[in-house]
């Protein structure tokens, strides 16, 4: 890996390879054989992000659109910084008090920016399938940053290049993600993206938080902690997703983190070296204890922070690399 003062914009170039999809809508857009390219893609996107001059021009003159239907801090900032420092024009919309509010629907919103000829629209949106049919009807690229409870392929990627980076290699590692599996757009992109890359997936969550056909999708599931973090190499915990949540599906906070909230006696069930991850936002106490999330020794949600700006120009420079000049 290149070290910082090694960074160049021609360093970045040398490693640029066109998106397999025009779209980045879920997962199996990608493929075996061009992760691991935008991986190294992304740790010169680490790099170069961790010198003092970050500015490129390799969306110099083309135009970002991020178009957030649900309220986001970490992901939209994460498109923006990223789109700014490669030297794209960034408009984020604001749909809390844009036409969308009076009833627009997000056909006529598509149709309205596609008539503004962006080059890329990010979209998160709470239904599944408004990624895909965002890009139905545009003319330009799209990134899904979240649709409903079907996919965030970017969280994925982010999430592989941090435990590259940890572990070195993910072909070999046992990934357990834990939680509130059923409303997790997370769970389902990076258990196929993990999957897609050889890496064995558990899922461990009470019965009313884990899917009924989760059995079917090539992972092992368990209800138990103790039995399910067994030989782990990385723990990812879930927010629990109260406001999607129909009923009581948890008898209390409390009670959850009591039998599947990560503390250190849990983290001990895993492999020892073993290495805690959650996407973020985080309910400490409730799917995780302070003291584990913030033990930079075990802990990587901050690299995963860091991780997100990197992957994400990563997917925006490969994007533009594969739509060329429109």
């Amino acid at each position: 890996m290149t070290q910082p003062s090694d960074v160049t914009d021609q360093t970045i170039r040398d490693r640029l390879v066109p998106f397999p999809k025009p779209h980045f809508l879920a997962a199996s857009d990608l493929n075996p054989f061009v992760t691991p390219q935008l991986l190294d893609l992304g740790d010169a996107f680490v790099d170069f992000n961790r010198q003092s001059s970050k500015a490129l021009d390799l969306l110099h003159g083309r135009t970002v659109v991020n178009l957030f239907f649900e309220n986001s801090t970490r992901t939209s900032s994460s498109f923006e910084i990223a789109a700014k420092r490669l030297g794209a024009d960034v408009v984020t919309m604001p749909v809390g008090s844009s036409s969308v509010k009076k009833g627009e629907t997000l056909i006529d919103t598509a149709v309205t920016l596609n008539a503004m000829k962006p080059d890329i629209l990010v979209i998160r949106h709470g239904a599944s399938g408004a990624a895909e049919l965002l890009s139905q009807k545009v003319g330009c690229a799209v990134v899904n940053a979240g649709d409903g409870r079907h996919e965030h392929p970017t969280q994925a990627l982010l999430d592989l290049l941090s435990m590259r980076r940890a572990f070195g290699d993910v072909t070999s590692l046992t990934v357990a993600i834990c939680g509130d599996i059923t409303h997790s757009r997370v769970a389902r992109s990076n258990v196929a993206l993990l999957q897609m890359m050889g890496a064995r997936v558990r899922l461990i969550g009470p019965p009313t938080l884990v899917p009924g056909d989760a059995d079917r999708w090539g992972c092992e599931v368990f209800h138990d902690m103790r039995e399910g973090l067994q030989g782990c190499d990385v723990v990812m915990m879930l927010r629990l997703q109260l406001e999607r949540m129909a009923g009581a599906l948890v008898p209390s906070t409390r009670e959850y983190f009591r039998f599947w909230g990560l503390d250190r006696e849990k983290l001990a069930w895993a492999k020892p070296g073993a290495r805690v991850m959650h996407p973020g936002p985080m309910n400490r106490g409730v799917e995780i204890d302070s003291d584990v999330a913030d033990d930079l020794d075990v802990s990587l949600i901050q690299d995963q922070v860091e991780m997100g700006v990197a992957a994400r120009m990563a997917v925006l420079a490969s994007l533009s690399a594969r739509w060329g000049d429109k």
